[in-house]
């Protein structure tokens, strides 16, 4: 059963925990969306070289587990000097994961905008940065608005990873009240629910941005 007294109790930790977590996500989410977009942009490019490369580095990200990733940042590097305190090695190996997968997401985006309006942008004297930053990508972002916005989902669950190196944050806070208390089902419930809402307020707000921008194009 569910203890409500504990769970009151342990709800100011929880919600600590949860900012901490709301932290790394969005940190990563900055890392993620301007490193990813950057990616996105030169794997739509004309470069064969520059396309390699992106394609290399989506395939090592996406084809390695995060754990791996924030284990090979906090225990690996320091052997070859270079350190990195627990909480922004849970923040840039969660970026720079979530690069490799927004680069695809703005990829695709891109590769929706018909060619005949770039083609347009040309005949009116636009280079290509110009076609890109005012006819291409402006399109391209209300297209891939629901898939970014199950990345950043994704990545407040992701940032319980931080845990496995120490970081307070919520499924950590959850770890010592549980050790502390030996009360498994109140304590993690306290947790899936603090999850549950942040996910939840997160993917409404995309909604209403995604329902706001589709009435914008439509009128």
């Amino acid at each position: 059963m569910i203890d409500v007294s504990l769970l009151q109790d342990s709800l100011p930790r929880l919600i600590e925990g949860a900012k901490v977590s709301l932290q790394i996500a969005a940190l990563g989410c900055g890392i993620g969306l301007t490193f990813g977009s950057l990616l996105g942009i030169l794997h739509s490019g004309s470069q064969a070289i520059l396309r390699i490369l992106v394609s290399l580095y989506v395939t090592l990200f996406r084809g390695t587990p995060m754990l791996v990733q924030i284990a090979f940042m906090y225990f690996v590097l320091p052997e070859i000097g270079i350190a990195i305190p627990a909480f922004w090695t849970a923040v840039i190996a969660i970026g720079l994961n979530s690069s490799a997968y927004i680069s695809q997401i703005v990829r695709s985006g891109i590769s929706s905008v018909g060619k005949g309006q770039i083609e347009a942008g040309r005949v009116l004297g636009l280079n290509n940065r110009d076609i890109m930053r005012y006819i291409v990508l402006p399109q391209a972002l209300r297209v891939v608005i629901p898939a970014l916005g199950n990345e950043f989902v994704t990545l407040i669950k992701d940032s319980s990873l931080a845990s496995t190196i120490g970081v307070a944050e919520l499924t950590k806070e959850g770890s010592i009240i549980r050790s502390q208390t030996f009360d498994v089902v109140t304590t993690y419930f306290g947790v899936a629910l603090m999850y549950l809402i942040m996910t939840t307020t997160l993917s409404m707000a995309v909604n209403f941005l995604e329902r706001r921008m589709s009435r914008h194009v439509k009128h």
